[in-house]
């Protein structure tokens, strides 16, 4: 048997070798003892070299060897494990252990820490306060840390700053030096100025996170105080960190010169200082994700300090995504003047910046000018393209590396199958690279088997990323997440609510991505109590403030009609972004609340955010809904200084505005300007000109849209044949009906039939129009059936509207118009046995009567009237002016349409009630309000009635106004006693 070594020199050996090129030495060594601690100099190898396949092989060989239920031992794989990158492993080696201790815990909370899960950490943290297990100042430290993020997790925050204080951590320095640092990058400087003055013992790393905090908050005087201070204290000097960060807010002056001055006085900042120094400073800056990196080198710039690749590297990387593109063009002309287009590490994170920035056309021309490239500089090109949406364009550069015959790496594969994902026509080129990635032994990363599932799942190949998931060797929850993500875009809902639900029963945790993912599913699923479910989870889990699962929230509940949950997710969330805001916005205008969506827009813009082009067109659409021309207006030119005015989706909600708030010219204009018209937007103006009773301007648009060569679908049809109703033609009605199947290849639907349904009721034709819904291949819609029972009340057609009205009852017998309808055509022939019949089935079967009411906007207020109503400030006003109207309008020849009062009284006072309907009251104030030749536009819920159309023409006339009603039927535009319907809706 060959000597072996006593426990301790055999790790006193191992110590002196550690260097990754010794790492098969050691691993061959460690497999002569089966004590745990040989593996710590090799584990720490692994970790430093993050050398992941050392670290599985060592770890496989402790197993085997006996020494894997070492608890010790286990603490530092989980530890190497997330230095590697390998955070599943990680946990999956933290759930198996049967006893943890205190090391234990906090090794996975630092690894969550040191790779930014925030919520994995916290959510951690909770199961440890549940535990046998005390948190000590070691869990502290990387707690904070992961809070000190957002301003989202401040509650967090200051939770967990609360309990530290209770168990008796908070006057520890580590802790207390950790929370000054957390509530100073979430800009709460008074808390940490507060902790920070309270601490007994304070290093100069203390002072200087004070000092920063300050700095990155803008406040110049504080810093420089500060710094004043840690300068006199006696006991310690400020150190070059202190001066960069003092500098880094305080402009040209006295203070900057005093600070300067003290820094070459100490030998910190002088013009000595050579370039090693610099780019270390500037490198602390970059870590630390603040702007003062850029300032260091505008400092070594007017210093004439010099400047070498790693600075140019560092100051790169920093600006890459935070700063402007003109800082970038600066740095890349230096790049070149300086003579560093040869270097590859240099120009690689050129390509990088500019793709960061957006530009990527820049990055194409750097590439193309490199002289040398390296597989990074490929990598760095390929990522820019997906980056900026040119999917195909990666591929394009994907074909041209390999034909140079540069073979590519897991970050190469894991980008490209990204293309493929979302290039549908390329239909075989991810299988392709998944053979590649099997001859180059590539299916073992974690990235290249993720982006293999991901494009197998999005593809629709469920059954081959199903495969690869569960050949895996371990547990991952990105390609779980991958997997999950692949079902929802596939319409495989249930799939993923069983895929989460069999992730549950093995025991793996879930994270915010895949509760942000699955919330997709029960928004599809229209499924209220999943969602529900998900939201509690959520909740446990410690996600509840995570953006990404709010904003999913409220999708889920709008999606499933639920706008109260909806509205109070929203509110939980202290700092909603563009997605949260569209999400609640176009959801009330969705689901019906316009009112609550166009206040949700005004609070927008105090909060500072800005919509985009979905949020405007859904706000347009409440503005359409409600005929608010006024803030309509006010939309369209928020839409213009938001340089979204002329997107294809708003321009064409702007023309659909201005049409349904009456405002038909303004549309026209608009249309007509319109450089590219797409199909929506013909169908828009078509269905504009039908409802404002411009029949034969529709159908020469129609004629004019198939001239363009544009293609009519279903909604041109619905307009033109609505075109056709307003304008009483019957014969073009049939002849663009049959036209669909016949010249077109369209079925015609039950809207369809609707509209021809309406046609022929609005000409007389009853019978007609009943058999045409006999004789269609539907069941007949409420609607249609409440068209045609209208029909019959206007013409007194007692027979058919009975059967009518007994059909749309079957249909949903709480269908108060149906029981209104046939009461109306009963009265119009004064027989009131059927008309008080009629209201006791309503009464009976507890059904209301949808109220009449009509509004009137008034500098962006919206003023409601019902029928004789005396709750306005200005009601005797308004009532003066009806009475004087209707005078006028007596002495011009109005004599008051007593068939419309639908009640058994004298024939005074039906005149009497014919005076206050709520049309009348809303154009009486609009008369007092706005001063002429202004429009008066009036809104009305249901169909005018034929006294006050009678009426509104002789009001135009005297008063000399124009006056433009919407009803639920069409607008009708009065002007000098004349209405542009003519008299036929």
């Amino acid at each position: 048997m060959p000597y072996l070594l006593s426990s301790i020199k055999f790790t006193a050996r191992l110590e002196s070798l550690l260097s990754p090129s010794a790492d098969i030495f050691l691993f061959r060594l460690c497999t002569f003892s089966k004590a745990a601690s040989p593996w710590f100099p090799l584990l720490r190898v692994a970790a430093a070299s993050g050398d992941l396949h050392l670290l599985l092989r060592s770890h496989a060989t402790i197993v085997t060897s006996g020494a894997g239920s070492d608890r010790f031992l286990t603490n530092n794989l989980i530890t190497a494990y997330s230095q590697c990158g390998s955070l599943t492993i990680a946990r999956q080696l933290f759930d198996k252990m049967l006893y943890r201790d205190s090391v234990t815990w906090n090794s996975l909370i630092s690894a969550y820490a040191l790779h930014g899960l925030t919520f994995d950490g916290i959510a951690l943290f909770n199961l440890m306060l549940c535990s046998a297990v005390p948190p000590t100042h070691l869990t502290f430290t990387p707690l904070l840390k992961l809070c000190s993020g957002s301003r989202n997790l401040l509650p967090t925050l200051q939770s967990i700053h609360g309990y530290s204080a209770r168990i008796g951590l908070d006057s520890d320095a580590l802790v207390s030096s950790a929370l000054v640092g957390a509530y100073s990058k979430v800009g709460f400087l008074d808390d940490a100025r507060y902790l920070f003055d309270r601490m007994a013992d304070r290093d100069v790393v203390l002072w200087n996170v004070m000092i920063k905090g300050y700095s990155q908050m803008g406040l110049a005087k504080d810093s420089f105080l500060l710094f004043a201070e840690l300068h006199q204290s006696g006991d310690l000097r400020p150190d070059a960190i202190s001066v960069h960060c003092t500098l880094m807010c305080t402009e040209s002056g006295d203070r900057f010169d005093q600070v300067q001055a003290y820094g070459i006085k100490s030998s910190l900042f002088d013009e000595k200082c050579d370039v090693i120094t610099w780019n270390k400073t500037m490198s602390d800056h970059a870590k630390a994700g603040n702007d003062g990196a850029l300032s260091c080198f505008l400092e070594m710039k007017r210093r004439d300090v010099g400047n070498d690749h790693v600075t140019l590297v560092i100051v790169l990387s920093a600006i890459t995504g935070q700063g402007s593109s003109d800082v970038g063009r600066q740095i890349h002309s230096l790049v070149v003047k300086a003579g560093f287009c040869l270097d590859v590490s240099v120009m690689n994170n050129l390509v990088n910046m500019y793709s960061k920035m957006g530009n990527f056309f820049y990055s194409m021309k750097v590439f193309d000018e490199m002289e040398n490239l390296d597989l990074i500089s490929w990598n760095s090109l390929i990522s820019g393209a997906l980056q900026n949406g040119y999917s195909e364009v990666s591929v394009k550069i994907f074909m041209d590396m390999s034909k140079r015959g540069i073979l590519p790496d897991q970050f190469t594969m894991a980008s490209i199958l990204q293309a493929c994902s979302a290039l549908t026509q390329i239909s075989s080129l991810h299988e392709q690279v998944h053979a590649q990635a099997f001859r180059m032994c590539l299916l073992g990363d974690i990235f290249v088997l993720t982006a293999l599932i991901d494009v197998y799942a999005k593809k629709g190949f469920t059954v081959e990323a199903e495969s690869l998931f569960k050949d895996m060797d371990c547990f991952d929850l990105t390609c779980f997440n991958a997997l999950l993500t692949g079902y929802i875009t596939n319409n495989a809902s249930y799939k993923a609510l069983n895929l989460l639900a069999s992730l549950h029963e093995s025991g793996e945790r879930s994270n915010h991505f895949t509760l942000a993912s699955i919330l997709k599913a029960c928004s599809n699923l229209v499924s209220i109590e999943c969602g529900k479910q998900v939201h509690s989870h959520a909740i446990k889990l410690g996600f509840y403030s995570d953006l990404c699962i709010s904003s999913g929230l409220v999708d889920m509940y709008i999606k499933c009609g639920n706008v109260k949950d909806a509205s109070s997710a929203f509110e939980e969330i202290s700092e909603p972004d563009d997605v949260a805001w569209t999400a609640i916005i176009s959801g009330c205008v969705e689901n019906g609340d316009e009112d609550h969506a166009l206040g949700l827009y005004h609070q927008m813009k105090e909060f500072g955010a800005l919509p985009d082009e979905f949020t405007v067109a859904s706000l347009l659409k409440a503005c359409s809904c409600l005929s608010v021309l006024g803030l309509g207006k006010q939309i369209h030119s928020d839409a213009i200084k938001l340089n979204c005015a002329y997107d294809a989706f708003v321009s064409t909600s702007i023309m659909d505005m201005y049409a349904k708030c009456g405002n038909i010219d303004d549309s026209f204009l608009l249309f007509n300007r319109m450089n590219s018209k797409s199909i929506a937007s013909w169908n828009a103006m078509i269905l504009g000109f039908a409802q404002h009773g411009n029949g034969i301007v529709a159908l020469n648009l129609f004629k004019q849209m198939e001239l363009d060569g544009i293609k009519p679908d279903k909604i041109t049809f619905i307009g033109v044949i609505s075109a056709c109703s307003h304008a009483g033609l019957v014969f073009e009605a049939y002849n663009y009906f049959n036209s669909m199947s016949r010249d077109y290849s369209i079925e015609p639907e039950v809207e369809h039939y609707s509209c021809l349904v309406d046609v022929l009721g609005r000409a007389g034709l009853l019978i007609e129009a009943e058999e045409v819904i006999k004789k269609m291949p539907f069941e007949p819609s409420a609607s249609m059936l409440r068209a045609l029972l209208g029909a019959c009340r206007i013409k007194g057609n007692k027979e058919i509207g009975q059967r009518v009205a007994t059909t749309l009852l079957e249909l949903d017998p709480t269908d108060s118009s149906a029981y209104v309808l046939l009461s109306n055509l009963y009265a119009a022939t004064s027989q009131w046995d059927e008309v008080n019949a009629a209201r006791k089935n309503m009464k009976r079967r507890n059904v209301k009567k949808d109220p009449g009411y009509s509004w009137i906007e008034q500098k962006h207020q919206v003023h409601l009237f019902v029928v004789d109503d005396s709750s306005h400030p200005e009601a005797a006003a308004i009532h003066n002016e009806l009475e004087d109207l209707m005078q006028r309008i007596k002495d011009e020849g109005y004599v008051p349409d007593t068939d419309f009062v639908l009640l058994d009284v004298e024939e005074e006072e039906k005149e009497r009630s014919l005076y206050y309907h709520s049309e009348k009251l809303a154009i009486a104030y609009g008369l007092i309000s706005t001063p002429p030749p202004l429009a008066i536009r009036v809104i009305k819920n249901l169909r005018v009635c034929g006294d006050c159309h009678n009426a509104i023409k002789y009001i135009s006339k005297v008063a000399g106004r124009e006056i433009v009603l919407r009803d639920a039927s069409r607008f009708h535009c009065f002007r000098d006693g004349v209405c542009t319907c003519g008299d036929y809706w």
